[in-house]
């Protein structure tokens, strides 16, 4: 599957998606605004209407938590 990275600002959705990740005991790597990256590159990275958290797998950008939800629901991964 590859190296995820999560990208967060601690708001209640990304602590819902590392506890998801978690929950499916998937290693994951997670950058936090101010800690590892600026809403400046945020938005450079993900566009303007992004919003909190964005989960990459790989090289692939997956998106927010919804989305990241259905990938693993499409697999088989969760219920």
């Amino acid at each position: 599957m590859g190296p995820i990275v999560l990208y967060s600002n601690g708001n209640q959705e990304c602590e819902r998606a590392r506890t998801l990740l978690e929950t499916l005991n998937i290693q994951i790597q997670e950058y936090r605004l101010g800690n590892h990256f600026t809403e400046r590159s945020f938005v450079s990275e993900f566009g303007k209407e992004a919003e909190y958290p964005q989960v990459s797998i790989g090289y692939k950008h997956i998106g927010g938590l919804k989305d990241t939800l259905h990938f693993f629901k499409d697999r088989g991964l969760i219920k």
